[in-house]
């Protein structure tokens, strides 16, 4: 057989024009990111919520100061961990341990109720799996694929699609549970997918062949294959272009995510004290079926690729598909209750959480159309994509310095509209899909391939600094909506994402050439 991608022969098995194990990752990312995700989305609310309501009473700058601290804590830990995947474990190794250490963090976390002390130790259980996980998942992606074209971005924003998927559901799910049942169970509920995702991968191994597999050998061979095969093609000089723009690309998203990772912090509490949520009559009906349909949909495209993964590896890999199927019955089962207590409430308050899902709702919907803009002659170059994903950015925190205007110098409550930030979510989320999944893929074409891993870690140190430099930017919201009110504070997000879109776009002949061909 001509195989067409890296893998076992039963991997050439493709689904929607891609090899059947890019779908294994991507619901083994899927449950990942289920996992972070749905942490993520109650962890300030929990934080600031009051004793009485089960929280632990912080204040907004110490909220959002730890939840700054573990976002990017999260992602300075991937570049040891693609390393050590690297020079000693392999890629597929480290994705399993990376899944269950932080499976344990999850259980650890659901334990907050007993003592302090366990969610403490939940997140920092997080923080080094994540480490594991992260960079070598995305490692194995890249690998999959033959040649270093249109098809890998494309895969790539498949991939994401699995990233995101898992952050719609851990939003929609943990943080409804964590905010109408308890804290406790939503931290709870995201390690039982994570434990599950662990599962699925594991069993399914022999569907990558040797990828991600480590040997002294492999990484000997793989160093002088690399050396000879293109001592006399690529020179030092053009690996080190290529080293410069991941360097470049890796700056620019720095100051993406210092904008983009609001939405867990102060966007989350915009939408909690400052967002009119209550619904009745009318207003709540119509919620609860838009609701409805924004949850089933999804559900029923992802239950879909399920079912075509299933009919190319069930009976190859019967262990690996019955937990996938298991955990989506179980996902079915607790959106069918969720949305039968909602349409039995005489009015609806809308979780704070829930605008969240807006991100990973719109990037299921609209991926599959730019993953095809990107494979057709519609494809621009990688630091067009990056400028005008800033930009993309920046016009949505301009939306909601709009919304904004009419708030009191220092209020702690407000009720703007919530179509600002249906608005703004929609903008910041085009944003992602311009920047986040092709720079994955740049990392993997432009990168030597004994360096993948590392480089990955070094793409991630780059979240690391935005995530850190996000939580102590949010932790001024205070102090800046009392002298300049809550429009300057989104006003600050919308000005430098622009200027730095503008530079990358008035860069981009320059930034190409650096590239030496990698498209």
């Amino acid at each position: 057989m001509n195989f067409i991608y890296n893998g076992s022969e039963l991997n050439q098995k493709t689904i929607l024009g891609h090899p059947s194990g890019l779908y294994v990752l991507f619901f083994t990312e899927m449950w990942e990111r289920f996992s972070y995700y749905g942490m993520r989305a109650i962890l300030v609310l929990f934080l600031i919520s009051s004793f009485d309501n089960g929280g632990w009473g912080w204040e907004r700058s110490e909220a959002l100061g730890l939840y700054g601290l573990y976002t990017g804590l999260v992602y300075i830990t991937p570049i040891f961990g693609g390393l050590i995947a690297d020079l000693f474990l392999g890629y597929r190794k480290a994705v399993i341990i990376g899944a269950l250490i932080m499976t344990l963090g999850h259980a650890a976390m659901a334990l907050e109720i007993f003592n302090n002390f366990f969610l403490y130790t939940g997140l920092a259980f997080l923080i080094i799996g994540n480490g594991f996980f992260k960079p070598n998942i995305s490692s194995i992606v890249g690998q999959l694929y033959k040649t270093e074209g249109q098809d890998k971005d494309a895969g790539y924003t498949i991939f994401y699609m699995g990233i995101n998927s898992g952050a719609f559901l851990g939003i929609l799910l943990c943080g409804y549970i964590g905010e109408n049942v308890g804290w406790h169970y939503g931290f709870g509920l995201a390690g039982i997918f994570m434990l599950l995702g662990m599962l699925q991968f594991l069993y399914v191994q022999q569907i990558f062949g040797t990828i991600g597999v480590f040997s002294k050998k492999n990484i000997e061979d793989k160093s002088s294959d690399y050396l000879s095969k293109n001592k006399n093609s690529i020179s030092s000089k053009i690996i080190s272009d290529r080293l410069i723009v991941i360097v470049i690309f890796s700056f620019c998203v720095i100051f993406f995510w210092w904008a983009f990772e609001q939405a867990g912090g102060s966007m989350t509490i915009f939408a909690s004290d400052y967002t009119d949520r209550i619904l009745t009559g009318n207003g709540a009906l119509i919620f609860k079926i838009f609701n409805s349909l924004i949850t089933i949909v999804p559900m029923i495209i992802l239950s879909y690729i399920i079912y075509l993964l299933s009919l190319n590896t069930f009976s190859a890999y019967k262990l690996s598909s019955l937990f996938l199927i298991f955990s989506f019955l179980i996902i079915w089962l607790i959106i069918i209750w969720m949305l039968y207590r909602e349409f039995n409430l005489p009015s609806t308050e809308v979780p704070a959480s829930w605008f969240g899902m807006l991100n990973s709702f719109y990037i299921i919907t609209f991926a599959p159309l730019v993953s095809k803009i990107w494979q057709s002659k519609y494809n621009i170059s990688g630091p067009y994509k990056f400028g005008y994903g800033l930009i993309l950015l920046a016009i949505g925190f301009a939306v909601l310095s709009f919304g904004s205007i009419g708030i009191p110098l220092g209020a702690k409550t407000a009720s703007v509209s919530m179509i600002f930030l249906i608005i703004a979510y929609y903008f910041h989320t085009m944003g992602e899909l311009f920047i986040s999944p092709v720079g994955l893929s740049y990392v993997s074409k432009l990168a030597p391939k004994n360096l993948v891993g590392l480089m990955f870690g070094v793409w991630f140190v780059a979240n690391f600094i935005a995530n850190m430099a996000a939580g102590f930017t949010g932790s001024f919201i205070d102090p800046i909506v009392e002298v300049y009110g809550m429009s300057f504070f989104f006003l600050i997000f919308t000005i430098i994402p622009i200027t730095v879109g503008l530079i990358m776009i008035i860069a981009n002949n320059k930034i190409v050439k650096m590239m030496h061909g990698v498209k």
